[in-house]
């Protein structure tokens, strides 16, 4: 049997539509490869006598456990001693590195009073809002809201798994003439807490939308398939995607879709145009700075099909909708 530390949004999906099969929890640690505590916990932890067991609910159930653990089991926060030094040396325009650095010169054979710039900054970042909040910030240089992803050289860690490039894409996809091969990219929303997955056809410019909850990888991933998954196989054959983090587990995403997934080069957008130039007009529904949280599905219902019905110079002036509409009536 595998071990896992937690389990994902994906992994809670399907223990919700296995149980509206009536499976029983050993059924479901046997198709998930888990122990039986750990269904029955999970099971029994989430679920709501009147709704019964929600994958959603349970997900952000468990992310707020986990970020009201990181809060309590913090250094800082269990070390008044350290933190009053830190917080003084944040005072004087310190920078974290130099903190950490002075503690383990001048406490070198007291670890209790040395801690990483990393754990000063994560410190910092889920304060919760308020005065402390911001006159610590106002200490580092940079004064951001929120910790940056440090860049990594290629090859590195934060390289996609099993990644097939672009180059080795079928040379039939180029030509646009098969439809079922698709383009994915996500918008961001306001200060990147928020995001639309958006999905192109090539052929024919049918777009997508996919609004998402969550930015995990499993979800994105899953997310992306299940809206691909309701049309028919030969209208799903790959997908062109950059290399985002967001498509970590592009395998379950082959696996549940049936689709392939390539990868473009490293800052090259021309390599999916179409999805590119078709976010721009987007652009025109959703400005930068949009928190997609706050816009009801309906409202993205309604721009997928606005969208879908406008005439477009580049299929003969037939709209995106009629020209999928006929590949549908000609697959089945």
């Amino acid at each position: 049997m595998e071990t896992h530390k937690r389990l994902t949004h994906y992994d809670r999906e399907r223990i919700a539509s296995l149980l509206l099969l009536d499976y029983k929890p050993a059924q479901i640690a046997k198709k998930l490869c888990r122990h039986r505590s750990v269904i029955t916990r999970e099971i029994r932890n989430n679920q709501c006598k009147k709704t019964g067991y929600s994958a959603y609910n349970a997900q952000r159930s468990s992310q707020k456990r986990a970020l009201g653990r990181r809060k309590e089991q913090h250094k800082l926060r269990k070390n008044p001693e350290l933190w009053k030094v830190v917080r003084k040396k944040l005072k004087l325009k310190w920078s974290p590195q130099q903190i950490s650095g002075y503690l383990n010169r001048n406490y070198a054979h007291r670890p209790d009073m040395q801690i990483s710039h990393e754990s000063i900054y994560h410190f910092i970042f889920i304060l919760p809002r308020g005065e402390l909040k911001k006159s610590l910030l106002k200490c580092l240089r940079q004064q951001k809201s929120k910790r940056g992803r440090r860049n990594t050289e290629p090859g590195g860690q934060n390289k996609i798994p099993n990644m097939v490039s672009i180059h080795d894409r079928p040379q039939d996809i180029e030509g646009r003439q098969i439809p079922g091969h698709w383009e994915g990219d996500l918008m961001m929303g306001k200060n990147n807490q928020s995001a639309l997955g958006t999905l192109v056809e090539r052929k024919t410019r049918l777009t997508l939308l996919v609004p998402l909850d969550f930015h995990s990888s499993d979800y994105i991933c899953m997310s992306f398939a299940n809206r691909l998954s309701n049309l028919p196989e030969r209208l799903r054959k790959s997908m062109t995607y950059d290399q985002g983090r967001e498509l970590t587990h592009h395998e379950s995403f082959s696996a549940l879709s049936r689709a392939n997934v390539y990868f473009c080069d490293p800052h090259s957008p021309w390599q999916r145009g179409t999805n590119e130039n078709t976010n721009g007009l987007l652009r025109q529904y959703f400005p930068k700075g949009t928190d997609f949280n706050n816009v009801p599905d309906w409202v993205f219902e309604h721009v997928e099909n606005e969208l879908n019905e406008r005439p477009r110079k580049i299929i003969d002036f037939q709209s995106p909708k009629e020209a999928f509409t006929e590949l549908v009536a000609l697959e089945t």
